[in-house]
């Protein structure tokens, strides 16, 4: 099943980014460093141009350390592109951010030049901690919860620096289709969307394959199970989530497994890997070729049996 959340918040945020674009110097994307490729909106290279972009992997504290590294050299490759780990909850981690802004921007950054930065990221990826941070007081609600911020302000931070705050927003479609789930899992997309065994069987499977020490650990499994559907029965014994006849209840499980996974209780994991999502995004692009082909098909079929074109 493949998972989408779009309303109109998101739309419109979307049009008001890209009028506001003309005013900024510098863009911020704050992307979670446990899955770097799936938060970064694929929106946003068009509305972005040419301007510099500062890649903030959030959340690093319950990101994967090796992992991290590993994406921050990828993504520092990227032209025009500067991309740093952060971890909110260490004090004073935030220093530096508007340094590297302005690093980026030699030309501005005084009081009759202020740097103008925009800042861009999924819901709940911790856009608006980040901003309370940077301005030194409260001015953005924070929630943990998708979707707390739907409106557009302007914060002036110094004489010299101006923010752009913008809602969190998603994309139409998902894809490849693992990046909803790991959104999902994640909790960037509302869990009224998603089914959380799915989701939690989706990253029960991954994390029997990466992580298999973390999860022994966590859970006191003897051994490791062999599939996701058979580690969430395990968890589900360990922890009473149980029915009726000692029956696993998936529901329940799935949430505490989630729960779990989102605050770090298994320790430091990063869902995806460059590599892997290079491969999803072949696989994808295989999967789109087959698929115009068939449609190609099924309209030269429908022309020879009626002798015209097909209705688009």
């Amino acid at each position: 099943m493949a998972i989408n959340w779009y309303p109109g918040h998101m739309h419109k945020a979307k049009k008001e980014i890209r009028e506001v674009l003309t005013q900024v110097d510098v863009l911020i994307e704050l992307l979670d460093a446990r899955i770097p490729f799936s938060s970064g909106n694929p929106m946003v290279p068009g509305l972005r141009e040419d301007k510099p972009m500062l890649k903030i992997l959030n959340k690093s504290d319950l990101a994967d350390p090796d992992a991290t590294r590993h994406w921050l050299a990828h993504l520092n490759q990227e032209a025009g592109t500067k991309a740093v780990a952060l971890s909110q909850k260490q004090a004073g981690s935030t220093n530096d951010i508007l340094k590297h802004c302005q690093s980026m921007v030699a030309t501005r950054g005084t009081a009759e030049k202020p740097l103008r930065v925009l800042i861009l990221g999924i819901p709940n990826v911790g856009k608006s901690t980040l901003i309370n941070n940077l301005a030194g007081r409260v001015i953005a609600k924070t929630g943990n919860e998708p979707a707390v911020t739907k409106t557009q302000q302007r914060i002036k931070i110094t004489d010299s620096i101006t923010l752009f705050d913008t809602p969190g927003f998603l994309w139409p479609k998902l894809e490849p289709e693992a990046s909803g789930y790991r959104l999902a899992a994640t909790g960037a997309v509302k869990n009224t969307i998603y089914e959380a065994e799915d989701v939690a069987l989706f990253a029960a499977e991954y994390l029997l394959e990466q992580y298999g020490l973390a999860l022994q650990n966590r859970y006191e499994l003897g051994s490791l199970p062999a599939t996701g559907i058979e580690l969430l029965d395990a968890i589900a014994a360990r922890r009473g989530c149980l029915r009726k006849g000692g029956l696993a209840d998936l529901n329940k499980v799935s949430n505490l497994f989630l729960n779990e996974l989102r605050e770090g209780a298994l320790g430091g994991i990063t869902l995806e890997t460059p590599e892997l999502v290079a491969r999803e995004g072949a696989e994808l692009e295989v999967q789109k070729q087959v698929a115009a082909e068939k449609k190609a098909a099924r309209k030269a079929g429908a022309r020879n049996k009626s002798g015209r074109a097909p209705r688009k």
